[in-house]
């Protein structure tokens, strides 16, 4: 089952909603219950509604003269405007920030919808039927993915290692490469969530005790099926890694 998940500053745990879900979001008030509330005077109390569709999401902006703003936070400054009352609205980012009018240019929740369908390169596409999509759907731009890599490098490096990089260590290595230095927040989170969307990996017998069991399980699922190869260290600033 496609989910599409919003991750709000308030909200104690994140709202996961299944193709034809939905939440609302805005102010509240006099009777009015929402999902996502977002405190702000010049916030409608019912600004507006996410609604999942699949892999992708789609919003609907209830203000009468509010214009909203959605970043993709890990692209190169991508964002759509939501023009007041646009219903139903397609999102194509898989990381999106909504902002509103409200506090500058914070978002006021993210939402993620990490099953994006990628057609598999290497198939030519059937003149029928239903479309042949990969089976991991891995963007290779997004931060991620990045981690990733770096989780892979050792055994890239030598097939015989069985060095698994810490969160510590993946942290200093992006930042050798010459990436924005990140948190272990940050780091937990896309290493969560390679895990439980995007390699949906599980914990072997007597594994899920330990706490390394996820990087063990996303580095020996990406190397098996060629995710993260030796042309990916160029990521890393590894160019010379690359077999010619």
């Amino acid at each position: 089952m496609r989910t599409v998940i919003v991750q709000a500053p308030k909200c104690a745990q994140p709202i996961e909603l299944a193709p034809g879900d939905s939440v609302t979001f805005g102010r509240g008030g006099d009777g009015l219950d929402v999902d996502v509330v977002v405190a702000g005077c010049c916030v409608s109390r019912l600004a507006g509604t996410v609604r999942a569709r699949d892999d992708f999401w789609l919003i609907s902006n209830r203000s009468s003269r509010a214009t909203y703003v959605i970043s993709n936070p890990y692209g190169a400054g991508e964002f759509v405007k939501v023009a007041p009352g646009r219903l139903d609205m397609p999102v194509p980012f898989e990381f999106a920030e909504v902002v509103l009018p409200v506090n500058g240019e914070d978002p006021v929740f993210s939402v993620l919808a990490p099953r994006h369908t990628y057609a598999d390169p290497d198939l030519v596409p059937a003149l029928a039927g239903e479309q042949t999509v990969a089976a991991f759907p891995l963007d290779q731009t997004a931060k991620y993915f990045l981690i990733l890599v770096a989780l892979c490098e050792p055994r890239l490096q030598d097939a015989s290692s069985v060095v698994i990089p810490t969160v510590p260590e993946i942290i200093e290595r992006l930042s050798r490469a010459g990436y924005p230095r990140l948190s272990r927040t940050s780091v937990n989170f896309h290493i969560e969530y390679l895990a439980r969307h995007k390699l949906r990996v599980k914990p072997a017998d007597g594994a899920a005790g330990k706490a390394d069991w996820q990087r063990a399980a996303l580095v020996s699922l990406a190397l098996r099926f060629n995710l993260v190869t030796h042309q990916h260290l160029a990521l890393l600033g590894e160019p010379g890694r690359v077999p010619g």
